[in-house]
């Protein structure tokens, strides 16, 4: 049996300054997200039928996820290390809401409009993961023209250049 010394041993995690950092920036990002959505719930609460608000919540905050993530993770044009914890999981985390998507899909079960129950629940879905894709895709886009560049999120390595000649991108 061999006994590591104690100096041999991986460190801990790292220090609890970061980590309550981020954790800051999460809890004030959420809470202005939920404030945000909950002022779009007043200021356009709809009335019966089918839940437009939480519906467009939800796109449209699945759009700036698709936005927010290639701007630091693909391209890394924002590079503060708190940017992704209080804008993607705080602010739009907490103004994206899956727990209000699912009791607007409860409520209408229990009104008995099952058929629009079911078009919400399948209409929030395909939006939400449509609305990440094409904001994401039109991010690249958008940041490929301002350089100068064909719009390809690997920029000019997965293009056909000199040394790419005949690469599949």
């Amino acid at each position: 049996m061999s006994e590591q010394a104690p100096r041999e041993l991986p460190e801990p995690g790292p220090p609890a300054a970061p980590q309550a950092r981020v954790l800051a920036a999460v809890a004030a990002g959420g809470a202005l997200g939920a404030l945000a959505r909950y002022g779009a719930l007043v200021l356009w609460p709809g009335a019966g039928g089918f839940p437009w608000t939480v519906f467009a919540v939800n796109v449209s905050g699945c759009a700036l996820i698709g936005a927010l993530m290639v701007l630091t993770v693909e391209r890394g044009r924002v590079t503060h290390p708190l940017v992704r914890p209080f804008l993607g999981v705080g602010v739009l985390g907490g103004f994206t809401t899956f727990s209000t998507y699912a009791a607007g899909v409860s409520d209408l079960l229990v009104r008995q409009e099952a058929l629009t129950a079911l078009a919400y629940a399948a209409a929030t879905a395909v939006a939400a993961l449509g609305a990440v894709w094409a904001a994401a895709a039109g991010t690249r886009r958008w940041l490929g023209r301002g350089s100068g560049g064909s719009g390809d999120p690997r920029g000019s390595r997965g293009s056909r250049g000199s040394r790419g000649e005949g690469r599949v991108a």
